[in-house]
Order: structure tokens, then sequence, then C-alpha cells
């Protein structure tokens, strides 16, 4: 897949998970593979990229707890 590919796939990614958060489990598994492609064609992934997967991880581990008996 070509680079401007790519970029386009993840804009497209992001933009689903804004409008479906409760669906951004499977679509965060979509924007991974889209991120492993980019680093695949050698180009540097965006600070603020990894961030917002990273953040969307963290936000699953959240959600582990949010029924827990306190």
């Amino acid at each position: 897949m070509a680079f401007e590919d790519i970029k386009a796939a993840i804009s497209l990614i992001m933009d689903e998970i804004a409008r479906r958060p409760e669906d951004r489990h499977v679509l965060q598994e979509q924007l991974r593979e889209m991120i492993s492609a980019l680093e695949a064609t050698g180009q540097p992934v965006p600070a603020d990229l990894k961030k917002f997967e990273s953040d969307l991880g963290k936000d699953d581990a959240d959600d582990l707890f949010d029924n827990m008996p306190v």
C-alpha cells in the first residue's frame, strides 16, 4: 500500500472512531494494522498518532474496572 493511501486510511479510521466510539475496539485493531503498514514503508509514525493509539489502549484498561464493587 502506498504511503498516501495508508495516511488516508488512518484518517478514515480515526474519523470512524470519533463517530462510533462503541466500535473503537475493532477500529483500534484496524488502526494498529495501518500504523504497522506505515512503519513497514520506513516512514516515521507521527507522535500524535502514537499517543492517540496508546490512549485508546488505556481506555480499554479503565473499562475493565467500571463495574467492580468497591
